[in-house]
């Protein structure tokens, strides 16, 4: 039936790792296929345990140290030295991410990206020729404004006095003083993994969409669209920005807005799967499926605008496989998201969003027993048409009892959703 199992998710925010949610989905696929090989692929999109799963894909290592955390105070954080390439890994959330910033004290009018700098310039003294920036998950909006002060750059108001951290300050600045950045940067390739359809402004600007999530209050969105709106006007013209607009161009709102600052500086924006998933071999893996069962937090009409479990549906499908994805919640849109054939959400009933979060592993297995057992069973029914209420055709007897139809990966996937 099936042999073989693929277990790509993404994490889920604030309450599993990539790797501890492909343990727990592992956990529950073999509840119900005891013999079946299950290949553990977790899965990262710039954000949480980025470095650690490159460093690990690659023979890499990490490097640990401080630097300065969201609210300003230190945090232990690190970067990735890939094994086998003079390349970094900085990992935004690992000094930025909202999991490092209390709740009560979520104003991402406040928190800044200065440990982001300090990273890349931990990284520069390891002499380094490419870093790459995993954005995701952050607990910032500050257009990347505390990375570029760790850097060396001076932002200034009108009267020139220096901005202290935080977004809402962005609406006073008045010139950005390039004088002191690190040299070292036009010396390394600079390589931002984001998602291309974050962008710095506008309606879709990355306070408008992502401010609400981290803290911010309707007022506060305004306030920071409009230093978001006078950082682009200002970088662009100190730094002389040409070849991208940062304020439409494609990941410019990364991580709120650290796109949009580190492109000042020459940095490359990619997309950030092709960039960070090409490590792992998950083509080479998915294609020798049996089924592929992706996860994360979320499935909506957003799932398609970059989101993990759509990833590995379009690569699954591919190589014809069929991808069950398990999810926190079911949005709008869930059982639409092209090349998955069947969404399963992993709470069992009505519960508090706090509980939900420390019982994640749980919920998670039990989905996955839950979700392959269906599978099972429609593996099991009859397949041919026929009119409603007529009598099924008996099952192919042995004599051992009746036999069932093999599953595979090479039959049509379900539509079911």
């Amino acid at each position: 039936m099936l042999n073989r199992v693929v277990v790509a998710p993404s994490g889920f925010k604030e309450s599993l790792s990539a790797p501890a949610a492909a343990d727990a989905i592992a956990a529950g696929v073999r509840r119900v296929l005891p013999d079946a090989e299950i290949d553990r692929v977790p899965l990262v999109d710039g954000g949480e345990g980025t470095a650690v799963a490159l460093a690990r894909a690659t023979g890499g290592r990490l490097v640990a140290l401080a630097a300065t955390g969201p609210v300003g105070e230190p945090v232990g954080t690190h970067f990735a030295l890939l094994g086998g390439q003079d390349t970094a890994v900085v990992e935004m959330a690992a000094v930025a991410g909202l999991s490092l910033v209390p709740r009560t004290r979520r104003d991402p009018g406040a928190t800044t990206t200065y440990g982001v700098g300090e990273l890349i310039r931990a990284a520069l003294d390891h002499g380094v020729r490419r870093i790459l920036v995993g954005c995701g998950d952050s607990g910032t909006s500050d257009g990347g404004a505390g990375a570029l002060q760790a850097l060396g750059a001076r932002l200034l108001d009108a009267d020139g006095a220096e901005l202290p951290f935080g977004g809402r300050e962005l609406v006073r600045l008045a010139r950005v003083d390039a004088a002191g950045l690190d040299p070292r940067l036009g010396e390394v390739e600079l390589v931002v993994a984001c998602n291309p359809y974050n962008v710095l402004c506008g309606e879709r600007g990355v306070a408008r969409v992502f401010g609400p999530q981290k803290g911010a209050t309707p007022r506060q969105v305004v306030e920071l669209s409009a230093g978001l709106e006078n950082w682009a006007r200002v970088l662009t013209r100190d730094l002389a920005v040409t070849g991208v607009d940062l304020r439409l161009g494609r990941g410019t709102g990364a991580s709120g807005g650290l796109g949009a600052g580190l492109a000042s500086l020459g940095a490359a924006l990619l997309p950030r799967f092709p960039v960070l998933l090409d490590h792992l071999g998950l083509d080479e893996r998915l294609a020798r499926a049996d089924l592929v069962v992706t996860a994360e937090g979320a499935l909506d009409r957003q799932t398609p605008r970059g989101k993990v479990p759509a990833e590995v549906a379009r690569r699954a499908k591919l190589s014809g496989r069929p991808v069950l994805a398990l999810a926190g919640t079911l949005g709008e849109g869930a059982g639409e998201v092209p090349g998955v054939d069947a969404c399963h959400g992993i709470l069992p009933g009505p519960m508090e969003l706090a509980e939900a979060l420390v019982r994640g592993a749980e919920l998670l297995t039990d989905a996955t027993e839950r979700a392959l057992r269906m599978i099972i069973l429609g593996a099991r029914l009859p397949s041919t048409s026929r009119t409603w209420g007529s009598a099924p055709d008996p099952a192919p007897q042995t004599p051992e009892g009746p036999t069932w139809p093999d599953v595979s990966g090479t039959q049509r996937p379900s539509t079911v959703r």
